[in-house]
């Protein structure tokens, strides 16, 4: 599954302190993100409004249901989404959205229903596009639209809508960079997988629109002889200006010593949003000039540090996920009236949202457009070439 390498990226930076000046910039004209106390945002279903014919009515607050892994193998992750919830609804000092969690783990059908039961009017998640598959007709019957944090394109659609971080996004946003700067060959080390083949058939796209020509494309299975074979044979392939290895940066670790020969030597490497977190990558010489193109890390470091006094671990990447979908939804409260349906249509505002990852905005599939930046790998860390816009 696409998402899955995702999952394992966890946050690796940390600013000393919480600016809450540049907090306040995420939620644009809404809120003011100011800490508040440091109560638990997040509760187990009670009823606190009126019984009408089997749903609860809170007729001062949103019900909006979070969806995610609680107990599993994706446990971590989910538990650092949920908390990242509690941090938005403590920052935005909202008073007008009751938060529930639900456990996916046990099963994301039967989580889905008993939000629906008990009267939430927003889904925020599920994580993997397994589980928003198995949600989406139990919701759609309800009018009860999710905001998921899978990146699996194929999901979104008729009242489901993606934050998470679609591949196709960044390398788009690469390739336009390296074009901007006169590549025009280019050439691809991609996995046999679902990432994989997305990553394929956008590089196909991007490059065609800009001008460009792919070269060669060269598939791996996840193996040391298999990675080193598509290397080689990618390099025999003719002369490029540029790579892209859309894989962990551990993979173009590996794979780039043997791109140094034929047709490659002198290939700038691109990479795309998975290397936002790869430390290892600035401390690998072969590396160094490398570019790949992901949301800014600037505004979640700061989160992290918050995110670190209050629950004493690092949090994962996804986890702004979390406090972005919160802050959509804070935003949304203002002509929302409790009890009634979300309303969809303001979703596809032009002017967009912001967030922990910058400003987005949805396109009409539901997928979250980001603006993205591109990095550069040097000695010691990683260096923004190209800064995200910051409007549409």
């Amino acid at each position: 599954m696409a998402e899955r390498t995702g999952l394992r990226q966890a946050a690796r930076s940390g600013w000393r302190a919480l600016a809450i000046g540049a907090m306040a910039l995420l939620v644009s004209a809404c809120q003011t993100i100011v800490p508040r106390t440091d109560g638990p945002a997040t509760t187990t279903p009670v009823d606190t409004g009126v019984a009408t014919p089997g749903l609860p009515v809170d007729t001062e607050r949103h019900r909006v249901a979070l969806l995610v892994p609680q107990t599993g193998p994706d446990a971590p992750v989910g538990t650092s989404i949920a908390n990242a919830t509690t941090l938005a609804l403590l920052d935005s000092r909202s008073d007008r959205i009751r938060i529930t969690i639900y456990d996916t783990g046990a099963g994301a059908a039967a989580a889905a229903q008993q939000a629906i039961e008990e009267g939430n009017k927003l889904i925020l998640g599920p994580l993997l596009a397994d589980d928003v598959r198995a949600v989406q007709p139990i919701a759609r019957a309800a009018n009860v639209p999710l905001i998921s944090f899978s990146n699996d394109s194929s999901v979104a659609g008729n009242g489901t809508y993606l934050l998470g971080f679609e591949p196709g996004q960044a390398v788009n946003r690469v390739v336009a960079h390296a074009r901007a700067q006169g590549m025009n060959r280019f050439g691809a080390l991609v996995p046999r997988s679902i990432y994989g083949e997305r990553a394929l058939a956008s590089l196909r796209t991007a490059v065609t629109a800009a001008g460009g020509t792919l070269v060669a494309s060269e598939s791996y299975d996840r193996s040391a002889t298999g990675i080193s074979g598509a290397a080689r044979r990618l390099s025999s392939a003719g002369a490029m200006d540029a790579v892209l290895i859309a894989d962990s940066g551990q993979t173009a670790i590996r794979a780039v010593p043997l791109l140094r020969t034929g047709g490659t030597t002198g290939a700038r490497i691109l990479g795309t949003e998975l290397w936002n977190t790869e430390s290892a990558l600035a401390a690998s010489t072969p590396m160094r000039g490398a570019w790949f193109a992901s949301v800014s890390d600037g505004l979640f470091s700061q989160m992290a540090t918050r995110y670190r006094e209050r629950y004493g671990n690092a949090p994962y990447r996804l986890a702004s996920m979390g406090y972005d979908a919160v802050l959509l939804t804070v935003r949304m409260t203002r002509d929302w009236r409790p009890g009634t349906a979300f309303p969809q249509n303001r979703l596809f505002a032009a002017d967009g949202f912001g967030g922990i990852d910058g400003i987005f905005r949805f396109d009409q599939r539901g997928i979250a457009q980001r603006a993205l930046e591109v990095s550069e790998v040097r000695a010691g860390g990683f260096t923004v070439v190209d800064p995200a816009p910051t409007q549409w």
